[in-house]
């Protein structure tokens, strides 16, 4: 039988961690894809001060579904050197963080260059990252994003395919395919399914790329969430709202929000949330 376990990139609610417990707490979310903390990316800060914020984190009784690293998301002719350095230091921060997966891309490419003319540079890197992760038990999920390497189902599936790794997977993101006009459903979910590890849930629209609430969009939220909950999957779904710049959502908070909450982040948060468990209730009837 499926299981869905919610989790948030909670640093969109606000860069303060107790706030950001204090929302998720509202909306029965027990886990956070960790990325920016007190307004800095979790990779940046020491291992001490990372198990400081474990003990913050461990003592509200969240827990961690994945570290939302930056790994991969610099530049494919940019010094790799440090980046594996920074790579081998978040190893140890998912250690700390007790999660099995680190998010990761694949290199932005050049501006108007062809994406495969960099394909080996790509799999070189990441085979580096495979060789350092190898006998940690960790899970590498890889991120579709407009404008790296994998940013279509077809090089996602070759990147997988050509690392033939049992510990790197697909993270599923069907606004990032849709901010790069691709569909959602069935093709790039056909492609990659038997890699999708990990799903982040936001949708957006084809017309001008805008993210907006999971099932208001063009990402075929719904027949994703069905097609997994009919496959038995079992794993995580993060709430990746990106709707801080979202004009015309007030046409859709009858229902999902609380229309006397105030702008800012726990408002926004909440109607993705929201949008969230209603597309939920509908599936899992």
């Amino acid at each position: 039988m499926a299981k869905f376990i919610l989790s948030a990139f909670a640093d969109e609610i606000d860069p303060d961690l107790k706030l950001q417990m204090d929302v998720l707490e509202e909306h029965g979310i027990k886990h956070i894809e960790l990325r920016g903390v007190y307004g800095k990316n979790i990779v940046k800060y020491s291992l001490e001060e990372v198990k400081d914020i474990k003990k913050e984190i461990f003592e509200r009784g969240f827990g961690i579904s994945a570290i939302g690293s930056p790994i991969g998301k610099i530049g494919i002719e940019d010094d790799f050197d440090p980046h594996l350095k920074l790579f081998k230091h978040t190893i140890e921060i998912a250690k700390i963080m007790e999660t099995r997966y680190i998010r990761m891309f694949s290199f932005y490419i050049p501006e108007g260059e062809e994406p495969g003319k960099y394909r080996d540079e790509v799999l070189r890197r990441w085979n580096e990252f495979v060789n350092a992760a190898k006998g940690t038990g960790l899970i590498l999920v890889h991120e579709n994003e407009k404008g790296i390497y994998g940013d279509t189902p077809e090089r996602c599936l070759d990147l997988l395919k050509s690392l033939d790794s049992d510990y790197v997977k697909a993270v599923f993101d069907p606004a990032n395919f849709i901010q790069c006009d691709v569909e959602t459903y069935p093709h790039a979910f056909d492609m990659l399914k038997e890699y999708i590890e990990y799903m982040h849930i936001k949708d957006a629209l084809y017309k001008d790329h805008s993210v907006v609430p999971a099932g208001y969009g063009n990402g075929k939220l719904s027949e994703i969430i069905t097609a997994l909950y009919e496959s038995d999957f079992e794993g995580f779904l993060t709430l990746e709202p990106h709707l801080g710049s979202f004009v015309g959502f007030s046409q859709l908070e009858r229902g999902i929000v609380d229309t006397d909450l105030p702008e800012g982040g726990p408002k926004q948060f909440a109607i993705a949330a929201n949008a969230l468990k209603k597309l939920l209730s509908r599936i899992e009837r």
